[in-house]
């Protein structure tokens, strides 16, 4: 057993290549020795800016040697009447590498066949990666590529230096413009190198000891996280960890070095979001806040290096903060002075999507849609306090001001959030200043729905007007391209329908956001086209939601299969269903519903749900009617209450029932009469049943 080190040097790469490039690697690499039949006991593979590195510990020197039988042609092709082997045989034979004396036959459920035993396997680990290492190399994928040199060998950035070695021996290989080898190289500082690996066990020792490099991205993590900590809590505060921005801190250090930083407390009168966001943006530096949440006039940053001099370095960072600070308060003190009213006139400037007109349009549409969903009673029902129409409207109305503002003209991910700023400070109320605030929640589906009422109904109304624009349009999300985030929003709006309890009509909903578009946009769908293409697509969108939450997808089905529009009411529904789907009787339930279900789609006619007692002839359909009869007002009370849960319950009282009048009746009579009327009694049950999922969709 060998162990085998494979170090892929290059100029620095992106923080963001990392991750994915670790993974691919390791993956291809567990492929190819799998498809190779070379057994091994562990991987390990990390990425610094300059290095990719991997191990394989415990891999097989040989290849197992095992004998197999191979078919050939038919013995009929094979050979001919004087049983001389024709061209078919001998063509057999060479590809198999044995002599055509050595073919035997085999028979088979086809017939007879001639057939070759061969031996495979027996090649040296160091063959096989000789020649599966420079492909998988070469074939690892990355959002950009560069050539260099006179060669055409693309790669992320150019390739320095290739260690490959199977224990103390050099796997030698060339890929691009360079040879493998044992020579290594390590920090640009502290360590330039080349160093000389001996052995692959000897690999991580060089790398720290004489390279002075932090190879793995989980220590790396451990070192700033330590660090930062200490010298945060040495000034008196904490740091703000930025989980996606220390992944991309530890990506762009092979010698993780933390540093704290200090800026001018004068500084402190600027929004909290404006100082972190200049400090995580433009320096990859984290905010300290003090053990009561104020934020301290320190910064954290890392370095790549354990510098001479750390004042002086300090300097040149605080520096470099100070220039982005002086100009976010300048910009801060020039949006002050503007205000809203003349941003809301600049919006007519700002396109926001060709045939549908100017973000000043798309205000207005907000306003109206705003104040319409103030006024549902579907919403008001769901509130904590008083909602104001006019509020609601106004928030619409001002909801992308500060698109234009030169806050977010240099800090874009501000957007929404700076709008809540000033709209604090400028008097215009906390309900308008919420709504701005939460608009573009979710952003994601690790983000959050707005907390309040005013972000969450803005929220619905942005992303409704986009996705009714976009469609009435024909810009309908394809495969992977989904360029103006329509999944998202759909997403977005089923999401706040489920968790702010919301009982809006979806398709009315968009109906009302198509509706208040100006005349004159060359649609390329109709109204009524547009509205199904789009409920479709929420449908979808909306399984696809329940699906990731761990829905099981025929509960799914079925629930969303009685109808998506209300999609709280559908969410209260499924969970219902995914309840009484763990109890012992729930198939035989669900069994027995399907079967209706499978004879009223075959129907033909108008569906009635009312029979005629007189027709009555069987003892089990006179039960079954007064079942039904004595079921009806309790299911019509527990709908109104949207008790789903107990209404499941009543599967249980009733299912006998059916079942019996399965039995004991012909359904489908031959007398027309009696068949509606049976099927009458079927429909009303299915009626009030089917409200609550699709059961033909459960394969039970």
């Amino acid at each position: 057993m060998s162990h085998f080190v494979l170090e892929i040097g290059t100029e620095e790469l992106p923080s963001r290549f990392l991750a994915p490039l670790e993974k691919e690697l390791a993956e291809r690499f567990s492929a190819s020795l799998n498809e190779a039949d070379l057994s091994f006991d562990g991987m390990a593979v990390c990425a610094t800016p300059r290095r990719t590195l991997l191990h394989v510990y415990g891999l097989a020197d040989m290849q197992p040697v095992r004998e197999e039988v191979a078919l050939g042609p038919s013995l009929k092709a094979a050979y001919d009447a004087e049983g001389r082997p024709s061209r078919a045989a001998q063509g057999f034979a060479r590809g198999q590498g044995v002599d055509v004396a050595a073919l035997f036959t085999q028979e088979t459920e086809k017939g007879v066949y001639v057939a070759a035993r061969r031996t495979v396997g027996g090649a040296s680990a160091l063959d096989v990666l000789k020649d599966t290492v420079p492909s998988i190399i070469a074939a690892l994928s990355f959002p950009k590529r560069m050539r260099w040199g006179e060669g055409g060998f693309a790669y992320a950035r150019p390739m320095h230096w290739i260690v490959a070695l199977l224990g103390g021996e050099v796997i030698p290989f060339r890929v691009g413009m360079v040879e493998s080898g044992r020579m290594t190289r390590g920090h640009r500082v502290h360590g330039p190198g080349p160093f000389e690996v001996a052995h692959a066990d000897d690999m991580d020792a060089v790398l720290a000891e004489k390279c002075r490099v932090t190879a793995s991205d989980a220590t790396r993590r451990e070192i700033i996280i330590a660090g930062g900590n200490s010298l945060a809590d040495k000034a008196g505060g904490r740091v703000l960890w930025n989980e996606a921005l220390l992944g991309e801190v530890e990506g762009l250090a092979e010698h993780p070095v933390p540093l704290l930083g200090d800026f001018d407390p004068a500084f402190l009168e600027l929004p909290r979001e404006v100082l972190i966001t200049s400090m995580e943006t433009h320096q990859k530096s984290f905010g300290i806040e003090s053990a009561d949440g104020r934020l301290m006039p320190h910064f954290l940053t890392v370095l790549n290096l354990e510098p001479e001099d750390r004042a002086v370095v300090k300097k040149g960072w605080e520096r470099v903060l100070r220039a982005r600070l002086e100009d976010a308060r300048f910009y801060w003190n020039t949006d002050l002075r503007a205000g809203f009213a003349p941003w809301t006139e600049a919006l007519d400037h700002v396109i926001f999507l060709g045939p549908l007109g100017s973000m000043g349009d798309k205000c207005r549409r907000l306003e109206r849609l705003c104040g319409w969903l103030a006024g549902l009673e579907g919403v008001r029902a769901s509130l904590k306090a008083p909602l104001p129409v006019e509020e609601a409207s106004r928030a619409g109305r001002v909801a992308k001001a500060d698109l234009v503002s030169q806050m977010v003209g240099e800090f874009d991910t501000l957007q929404g959030i700076m709008g809540g700023i000033y709209a604090r400070r400028m008097g215009m109320g906390e309900y308008v200043a919420s709504a701005l605030a939460e608009q573009y929640l979710p952003a994601g589906p690790d983000t959050p729905v707005p907390s309040t009422d005013a972000g969450a109904l803005l929220s619905l109304a942005d992303k409704a007007d986009t996705l009714a624009g976009c469609f009435g349009l024909g810009n309908i999300p394809t495969g992977a391209a989904d360029p103006y985030a329509l999944r998202r929003a759909a997403l977005g709006i089923a999401r706040i329908l489920l968790e702010r309890g919301y009982r809006i009509s979806v398709r009315e909903l968009f109906a009302a956001a198509l509706s208040f578009y100006a005349d004159g946009i060359r649609w390329k769908f109709g109204r009524e086209e547009t509205l199904e293409k789009l409920d479709e697509f929420f449908a979808g969108r909306l399984k696809n939601l329940f699906l990731t939450r761990g829905g099981d997808t025929l509960l799914v089905e079925a629930a969303l299969g009685a109808g998506h529009d209300d999609v709280w009411a559908a969410g209260q529904r499924l969970a219902a269903l995914e309840e009484e789907s763990r109890k012992p009787g729930f198939a035989d339930n669900a069994r027995t519903f399907k079967r209706v279900a499978n004879i009223l789609r075959k129907r033909k006619g108008e569906p009635c749900e009312v029979w005629n007692d007189a027709l009555l002839q069987e003892a089990a359909e006179k039960e079954l009617a007064s079942a039904l009869r004595g079921m009806a007002s309790r299911f019509d009370e527990l709908w109104a209450a949207d008790r789903f849960t107990e209404i499941m319950t009543l599967m249980d009282d009733v299912r006998p029932t059916v079942d019996a009048f399965f039995d004991g009746v012909m359904v489908m009579a031959e007398d027309e009469t009696l068949r509606e009327n049976r099927l009458n009694l079927l429909h009303a049950l299915l009626a009030r049943m089917g409200r609550l999922a699709d059961f033909s969709a459960l394969q039970i």
